[in-house]
């Protein structure tokens, strides 16, 4: 029995677990911990694995699953939405990439067809890689994600004819007109089954296999649809990778994809890592050191080359210039499918030994950079801001409107474009609620501004867009960001421009709840805990718990987690009229033609009349508190009352119409 396959799984596990143990407590991404353990463990340093072959068929699983778990959260509908990114910008990056780098390629004394090869190589970037990077910050679906995940599938789609390309390039007999026909029928197939499994198979299939309620039975089918769909396409000359990405596509309209998403992340994971640990493998550091000055060179024009080219491609699609960095530092590295490319370009003699081990080298290191300059991105473009840029440059090609928003008084202000505040202020639409959105999504503020929403398109740290959105007249902010950093600088900021509004964050983990509170924040939500707190109330209600105990058990759980702070938190704290189940308070409106009209509470007797106990009338931004006897009732005042269910019901009538009253008005009129 052959051990070897084993003998390397576990010495890949036993260095990535110490060097991830190490770049985790020195907050250094993971992947880098992966490449240098390929590094480490390869050929070309200590040898302790040799072969490469059964590594590569693992990282190939890795590269499917990463890529079909991207599918599952991307959906065809953001595809077909992103369609001119995919096309236009990626043409525009592959070619004139290619082209510039053609050009560069006179200097390093290569013939044009090598050159030509090697501007294809390096126009590639890494999908497995920058996806990835992308998944974990979540900003796949982000503005610049969007962009970038876009340029990255024209990419892959370019592998094929890119592979035609260095074979014709090789100068091996082949029919050109025929290999561009067969691959134009495979595109159309191609087409037509992810539209068919989208829309009519997938869905029913997995319907189908839910209802059996085995969950073993669902994962493998998920894994016989990803793994059978990537070999469909390989068979027909695209990559496993794009097949994979092709088949999360097909089930991401299921109702059952984010279960399926859900069961293959620890898998998808874990095999992920073996495709970066066998790039790291692939570097020669001998060669790297015998020609360090020409390595650093040729790295240095590629991410400065690659940025400024994908960086403008971004900014021809619309980009402000805070995105154009983000788009051009994110693909500004060599991809894993130029691997295949570079192979084939060996063999046919289109690469020399030499300039094989220089494009190996400059690939591992640039992808190996690309988590910092990913993470360095939004810092560097701030910086660059600060400089005396041109106003279209700044802004973008494509500016959005500009909006004038009347001089709003006791508002309500939502900042975030995640699920959470997008359905607020749809709720607050609907009810009639002034509210101002700010949005740091250029896309997702032009769909709602085009819905006649009041939107400020920009970034809430920067004053100017709170003080746009009049957020120092406000009475209540709502900060939905979700990342720590930018929530508590906005909080600072509200907090100094309105001492008075009482803002209400949403915080990721428990441990951040401090922090936002100490930035002055009124209440903080901690979402995974009011998750879990909400479903607890629904057992509790579910189970006959009184309204008192429900509170009363909510509060201890508050407490237990959140300690000091729960006091802050305004939801299902205990009150006085806990002790009184029945009890409430009603907020009931006067209106036009009832009993109550111009009589004063003297007059009506709302007390002997109903039981009730009347607290406060709202008459328009006023509030009378402990009205008194001789206080008249009018048109459209909110009279909030203290009473059961029966007596706020008998109130109800003496402020109200009645339906036999309206009636009888009608046929009088008739």
């Amino acid at each position: 029995m052959d051990l070897e396959i084993l003998k390397h799984i576990v010495i890949i596990f036993l260095l990535s677990t110490f060097v991830n143990l190490v770049f985790t407590r020195i907050k250094v991404p993971t992947v880098v911990g992966y490449l240098l353990t390929g590094i480490i463990a390869g050929p070309h340093l200590l040898g302790l694995i040799k072969t490469q072959h059964e590594l590569e068929l693992l990282a190939e699983i890795g590269v499917i699953l990463l890529l079909f778990t991207i599918g599952l959260e991307f959906s065809l509908k953001h595809l077909l939405k992103i369609r001119r990114i995919v096309f236009v910008g990626g043409f525009i990056q592959v070619f004139v990439t290619a082209g510039i780098f053609f050009v560069v390629s006179y200097f390093y004394d290569l013939n044009w067809q090598s050159g030509l090869f090697i501007g294809f190589l390096v126009a590639l970037s890494s999908s497995a890689l920058v996806l990835k990077l992308l998944q974990e910050r979540s900003e796949i679906s982000s503005n610049y994600g969007r962009t970038v995940v876009g340029i990255l599938i024209f990419q892959d789609i370019m592998l094929v004819p890119l592979l035609l390309f260095a074979d014709f390039l090789g100068k091996e007999s082949m029919n050109i007109s025929r290999e561009l026909l067969l691959l134009f029928l495979k595109a159309i197939f191609i087409i037509g089954l992810v539209y068919a499994g989208n829309k009519w198979l997938l869905p029913k299939l997995l319907e189908w296999i839910a209802r059996t309620k085995n969950e073993e039975l669902f994962f493998m089918s998920i894994l016989l649809i990803c793994l059978g769909i990537a070999l469909l396409t390989s068979r027909l000359g695209m990559s496993l990778a794009f097949g994979a990405f092709l088949a999360g596509l097909m089930v991401s309209e299921s109702e059952y994809s984010h279960n399926a998403f859900g069961n293959l992340i620890p898998l998808k994971d874990v095999f992920t890592s073996f495709f970066f640990v066998s790039m790291g493998m692939l570097l020669d550091l001998s060669f790297v050191l015998e020609n360090f000055q020409l390595v650093f060179i040729s790295i240095l024009l590629v991410i400065v080359l690659k940025t400024v080219i994908a960086g403008g491609t971004g900014f021809i699609l619309g980009h402000t210039f805070r995105g154009t960095v983000l788009v051009g530092l994110a693909l500004c590295q060599v991809g894993e499918f130029s691997f295949v490319l570079a192979k084939i370009g060996f063999q046919n003699a289109l690469l020399s030994d030499f300039y094989y081990q220089l494009f190996l080298a400059v690939a591992v290191i640039t992808m190996a950079l690309t988590p910092f300059l990913m993470q360095a991105s939004l810092p560097l473009a701030n910086i660059l801001l600060k400089l005396p840029l041109p106003k279209f440059l700044v802004n973008g090609l494509f500016p959005l409107k500009e909006i004038d928003i009347p001089e709003l008084q006791n508002h309500l202000v939502i900042i975030g474009k995640d699920n959470s505040a997008l359905k607020l202020s749809q709720m607050a639409k609907y009810n009639d609620i002034h509210h101002v959105s700010i949005i740091f999504d250029p896309m997702i503020a032009k769909e709602k501004m085009n819905e006649g929403d009041t939107v400020v398109y920009g970034d809430a740290v920067n004053e100017p867009v709170l003080l746009k959105a009049h957020a120092n007249r406000a009475d209540i902010v709502v900060v939905s960001v979700g990342s720590l950093i930018p929530s508590m600088a906005i909080i600072e900021k509200i907090r100094k421009l309105n001492k008075g509004a009482h803002i209400i964050a949403r915080a990721k983990h428990i441990e951040h709840v401090e922090q936002l509170y100490k930035l002055g924040a009124d209440q903080v939500m901690p979402e995974k805990l009011e998750i879990a707190i909400d479903l607890f109330n629904r057992v509790l209600v579910q189970r006959l718990y009184t309204h008192r105990d429900v509170n009363r058990i909510l509060a201890h759980v508050r407490n237990v987690n959140l300690g000091d702070f729960t006091k802050r938190d305004m939801i299902n704290q205990p009150t006085i009229l806990d002790e009184f189940p029945n009890v409430s308070i009603s907020a009931v409106h006067v209106e036009a033609g009832s009993e109550a009209e111009g009589k004063s509470l003297l007059d009506i007797q709302l007390r002997r009349k109903s039981g009730v106990t009347l607290l406060a009338i709202r008459r328009g931004t006023k509030v009378i508190e402990h009205p008194e006897p001789e206080t008249v009732f009018l048109p459209d005042d909110i009279v909030y009352v203290l009473g059961d269910p029966e007596q706020t019901n008998l109130a109800f009538e003496l402020f109200t119409v009645q339906q036999e009253e309206e009636e009888g008005e009608h046929n009088q009129r008739g």
